[in-house]
């Protein structure tokens, strides 16, 4: 059964846009008869649109403050009963049960009732709609026979397709519609029962569902022969890179997202003004002042070649002189996000056309939320790493003692150590990079590294080692290129002969008692 002809629409929806032009359109210009429930009915007919209530269709009323209305046979019959069926139809007519052609359904807004501040469980359970999941699903399962819209943004479409067929609709288009109702049903369930199960939950319960919605479709993964998307969890909060603002720029890569999440995480450490420039997920330069303008030029001058094609990041509404600045420095850069722009520095943009500019429009603090990771045939789930780490807690294990000013410094490094690949060691400078050891098989080799990178800069900088260091090695090659001190979690078997290196090396060395590995 290809075409078939809607003479009868059934009408019951939360989200009322466009729904009385809709259905008068159905009544004028094809003569459908539209019955409908409650509010809609009451909706449609201020409109001028002719329905017949719900009731006078079923012949019973309305009960339960609304909860049973649409339950009956002869809805769900109409819905229901094969049209070439000769069984079905004789049952139907027996019982006084005329076909719906048509049913135009929208839920009850369930996940936006939850949403809201302070919202209760016996008001988020009076809005579990059941007559509505109940319509859509027969009407999705008889697409054989019946139409089934559920979104007011293609009702010009169905239509216009009325239209061309002279009141009727293909099956083609029956069966995408009724595809999309089981995709619209089953997120609403999962949407209850990820609800309900947070009342007294584990933190990782049994069972997880994850719900995604892509946000494109990207030319390629890591490399050209991969294929990619990226998809966003459909409850992703606001200020999110997944939700963030493409102001201007050709489209984001596979690579383009890893490396702004990399630095994007990184940048909202800080409470300072801070930038953040990042190359194959790890950074390159880092650094806080009092002016962003000020920041960027630290953080590109720690690496200035690592920073060519880099990704970065600005924890402040970036400004003309911050622009200005990248364009004194010639510095190419893939992408920048930043929470806002100010309107001189996108103008500045503008003339950079290939510069992929995102804003999130705010900023998050670190962490409060889980960090997934698909592994063969399964996925690891872990809670982001944010820790409240007080520092008047922290432990001083050497002779020497950091100066306030070295403590500073410390602190800052330990939060740059945090973004960057394990094995970490990191080198810092009146609050900026200096040299970054990352991702090394070996906690000396990271040592090795940073300091090469520093050359002369390592003389009275800081060290900050993510994890603690097995060996007194590391400790020593940074403090014979002249580091002054370190800051590290401890709790190795050998803290007492790294201990012993420091002080015979006279600098001094604080444990946080924390480790913060980044795989």
């Amino acid at each position: 059964m290809n075409m078939v002809t809607v003479k009868r629409a059934l009408v019951s929806v939360t989200d009322k846009t466009g729904v009385a032009e809709f259905c008068g359109a159905l009544s004028r210009e094809f003569g459908v008869e539209i019955v409908s429930t409650g509010g809609t009915a009451k909706a449609l007919e201020e409109a001028g649109v002719p329905v017949r209530p719900i009731d006078d269709l079923t012949g019973f009323p309305e009960m339960m403050d609304g909860r049973v209305k649409t339950l009956h046979p002869k809805v769900h019959g109409g819905l229901l009963a094969r049209r070439d069926s000769p069984e079905h139809m004789a049952q139907a007519d027996a019982h006084g049960i005329g076909m719906i052609d048509m049913v135009i359904v929208n839920l009850y807004a369930f996940e936006a009732t939850v949403k809201r501040e302070g919202v209760t469980l016996e008001e988020a359970v009076e809005n579990i709609d059941i007559g509505g999941p109940s319509m859509l699903r027969s009407a999705a399962k008889n697409f054989e026979s019946v139409t089934v819209v559920t979104d007011p943004a293609v009702y010009e479409e169905i239509l216009e397709e009325l239209r061309f067929n002279s009141g009727a609709t293909t099956l083609e288009t029956r069966k995408r519609l009724a595809t999309e109702v089981f995709r619209l049903t089953s997120a609403y369930d999962s949407a209850i029962w990820m609800y309900l199960s947070e009342y007294g939950r584990e933190q990782f319960p049994a069972e997880a569902r994850f719900r995604l919605e892509k946000v494109q479709d990207l030319r390629y993964g890591e490399n050209p022969h991969q294929d990619a998307a990226f998809y966003r969890f459909t409850d992703a909060g606001e200020n999110v890179l997944a939700r963030a603002k493409q102001i201007q720029g050709k489209e984001l890569s596979h690579n383009n997202i890893l490396d702004t999440d990399a630095c994007w995480t990184a940048v909202r450490e800080f409470d300072e003004p801070a930038c953040v420039i990042v190359k194959h997920t790890n950074p390159c330069g880092v650094a806080v002042d009092a002016d962003l303008a000020t920041a960027y030029r630290k953080a590109y001058e720690a690496d200035p070649v690592s920073a060519y094609g880099g990704v970065m990041a600005l924890n402040r509404t970036v400004t003309a002189d911050v622009v200005n600045a990248m364009f004194d420095k010639k510095h190419f850069v893939e992408v920048m996000i930043a929470p806002d722009y100010a309107q001189d520095a996108l103008e500045l943009l503008d003339e950079k056309r290939n510069l992929r500019v995102l804003a999130t429009g705010g900023l998050r603090k670190p962490g409060g939320h889980y960090e997934s990771r698909a592994v063969e045939g399964g996925m690891l789930v872990q809670i982001s790493d944010a820790v409240d780490e007080d520092p008047s807690r922290f432990r001083v294990a050497t002779i020497a003692k950091p100066s306030d000013e070295e403590m500073e410094q410390l602190l800052f490094a330990w939060k740059v150590a945090k973004s960057v690949k394990s094995n970490a060691i990191v080198l810092t400078k009146d609050f900026a990079t200096v040299g970054v050891g990352a991702g090394q098989m070996n906690r000396v080799n990271s040592a090795r590294i940073s300091v090469e990178a520093a050359g002369e800069k390592a003389r009275d900088a800081v060290c900050a080692s993510d994890a603690f260091m097995p060996f007194p090695d590391t400790l020593e090659v940074c403090a014979e290129a002249g580091v002054t001190a370190f800051i590290q979690p401890g709790g190795s078997i050998r803290d007492d002969e790294v201990i012993a290196a420091a002080n015979r090396l006279g600098v001094s060395m604080v444990f946080t008692g924390y480790r913060h590995f980044r795989h």
